[in-house]
């Protein structure tokens, strides 16, 4: 039985799809651009999405300290997904690589992914945005 409107097919889709990281042309395919922004807006505002840049939501789930809707993942993972689904491949950071290699014991944040071109998306919710080096 086929769903009946746009947000029950998206809905239906999310729950198919095995990534965390959804970009809004997975869905081009089942209605307009404004019709397929609006469904996204609607999920985000009801907790169900979490927008993480333009163009990328990812999955939600209520936090443990306030019932805000947060990542399933985090922020590190959130970003390596979105970028290798963009096409951008990533890499450790110098940072990582120096505590890997023990030439540091300062462990590195997780803000920072290593990129081999240029990315121009801000990756992020909250106010918590990733920087970008090249690798």
């Amino acid at each position: 039985m086929r769903p009946k409107n746009l947000e029950q097919r998206v809905v239906q889709r999310l729950s198919r799809k095995k990534g965390d990281v959804f970009l809004r042309d997975d869905f081009t395919d089942l209605g307009g651009y404004d019709q397929v922004g609006r469904v996204l807006h609607r999920l985000v505002r009801s907790g169900q999405l979490v927008k993480i840049g333009h163009g990328l939501y990812t999955r939600a789930a209520p936090s443990p300290f306030d019932g805000t809707p947060v990542p399933v993942k985090g922020l590190r993972a959130l970003a390596t997904e979105a970028l290798g689904r963009l096409g951008i491949p990533t890499a450790p950071t110098r940072l990582e690589e120096d505590y890997r290699a023990g030439r540091t014991t300062q462990v590195p944040a997780g803000r920072a992914v290593a990129v081999a071109k240029r990315v121009r998306r801000r990756i992020g919710y909250n106010g918590t945005y990733l920087s970008f080096e090249r690798a």
